[in-house]
């Protein structure tokens, strides 16, 4: 892998604990908004690793550079999955008023 392609799992990261943040506040616009951010730079990762330097796999032992980065981008998942986590275990409340209330709309319109 690209060691530059680690800026974008970077980014990701940096939006991921700003969308827990955001969620920690109650601030579900700023989660949204910045879940649209995280959906673009996932789109450009995906570009940016599909590019000419992506030669599919290479034979014989990895660099040690390439292991290294492996690592590093292992732990920036590892962070993002637990965010990630904690992001969802903070909405579940919120989600459930949003489907209350939607629901009680579609209720009452039945009516």
């Amino acid at each position: 892998m690209d060691p530059q392609l680690l800026s974008y799992y970077e980014a990701i990261e940096r939006a991921s604990v700003d969308m827990l943040t955001a969620a920690r506040a109650g601030n579900w616009d700023e989660v949204v908004k910045l879940e649209g951010a995280c959906v673009l730079l996932i789109s450009q990762l995906k570009h940016a690793a599909q590019g000419p330097d992506d030669a599919g796999p290479s034979r014989g032992a990895p660099a040690p550079q390439a292991v290294e980065v492996a690592k590093v981008k292992s732990r920036i998942m590892q962070r993002i999955l637990v965010n990630d986590a904690e992001i969802r275990h903070l909405a579940e409340p919120w989600l459930q008023d949003l489907d209350d209330t939607l629901s009680g709309r579609r209720a009452h319109s039945l009516h």
